[in-house]
């Protein structure tokens, strides 16, 4: 299909997105094209092809190519430029060509903002003082796995209306020359409140841990762009597979509490506990979009360890082991040095 195709229109290279210029830049004569440009060389879809595919979403999409892992199995999305690779879930490399049929194709897609190296770094930055971690996090090897990978997210818009009451109180205590006294007024404060969401997240799929996803956040959506296939070259993709009648439940419990946070904020005592939760919600909008992801994993003692950056702002998530062999090590050297300074003290005669 054209709109995969991704050819420079100078010379028939492969084009990759960079996300330093926003632009699409070919490696081999060293040109660079906009969208608009790509689009009018057919090398990009156009805005009536993005059109007539939101509107036909049950109809099958225009294909993609996509690559099973035979390790664990997980399906990944990506574009005709993607010929080998490996899987960003187990470390393995396998790719194979299929065709994704009858899926929907995302509305929108924030292009990445941050590059390669600047995850590297940041991941460097992470392990850098901490003795205790693995070696195998700190290899070369496993650092440069990190990848680019496009995570699908359901965005829905959210009005949420109504009443919370709290049950308030205010401690105050003093004291005389015999006696300490405390004094507990307690209230009954109800706070009403009318407010809009919108693009409340939802991770669509369930490869990745929703924590995780969720710590990844904020985005800024003035980067927001309408999709376009072309946004995909260079990097990997992944279709949902959790439908949006199965997340909104996420994104409704994630909407009120944030509504009741804010409304608790109005409550000016000391304390105050939620008494009564008389919101309602109603969505208002839902839409399929695309944010930017580096992600790294890494297998230690039987157990993956998952690493992400936000491709956009740069901020990074993730858990960090400690290893047994560097505890060992590190408690070894802590008892050696203990036990020299000892020896010379001794020998000093200070002890």
């Amino acid at each position: 299909m054209d709109a995969l195709d991704h050819k420079c229109p100078a010379c028939g290279a492969v084009l990759k997105f960079s996300p330093k210029d926003q632009k699409w830049s070919c490696e081999y004569c060293g040109s660079k094209f906009t969208l608009e440009e790509l689009q009018k060389y057919k090398n990009a879809s156009s805005a009536d092809q993005n059109q007539k595919t939101k509107v036909e979403k049950s109809e099958k999409v225009e294909e993609m190519d996509v690559y099973r892992c035979n390790s664990c199995g997980a399906e990944i999305v990506a574009d005709s430029n993607t010929t080998a690779t490996f899987c960003v879930y187990c470390g393995n490399t396998a790719i194979l060509k299929e065709r994704i049929q009858n899926s929907r194709v995302p509305d929108a897609i924030i292009p990445f903002q941050k590059v390669k190296e600047d995850a590297v770094l940041a991941f460097k930055q992470l392990v850098k003082h901490k003795p205790l971690v693995p070696q195998s996090f700190k290899s070369k090897k496993n650092i440069e796995k990190i990848t680019g990978i496009y995570i699908p997210f359901w965005a829905y818009d959210f009005n949420v209306d109504g009443t919370v009451e709290f049950h308030a109180t205010d401690i105050h205590t003093w004291s005389d020359s015999r006696n300490r006294y405390t004094k507990t007024d307690q209230f009954s404060v109800v706070c009403e409140g009318s407010m809009h969401y919108d693009r409340v997240l939802a991770d669509a799929s369930s490869r990745f841990p929703d924590e995780l996803m969720d710590s990844l956040e904020p985005f800024s959506y003035s980067d927001l762009k309408e999709y376009n296939h072309a946004f995909l070259s260079g990097f990997l993709s992944e279709k949902y597979d959790v439908l949006e009648s199965v997340a909104v439940d996420r994104a409704k419990d994630r909407t009120l509490n944030t509504s009741v946070s804010l409304l608790q904020g109005q409550v000016h005592h000391q304390n105050s506990s939620v008494r009564k939760n008389g919101l309602s919600l109603k969505q208002t909008d839902l839409n399929y979009i695309l944010l930017p992801v580096f992600m790294v994993n890494i297998k230690y003692r039987d157990k993956m360890y998952t690493f992400a950056m936000n491709g956009q702002t740069g901020k990074i998530v993730g858990e960090l082991p400690y290893g047994v062999k560097e505890i060992i090590l590190w408690s070894f050297g802590i008892f050696l040095a203990c036990f020299l300074v000892c020896i010379l003290l001794y020998v000093g005669g200070i002890i």
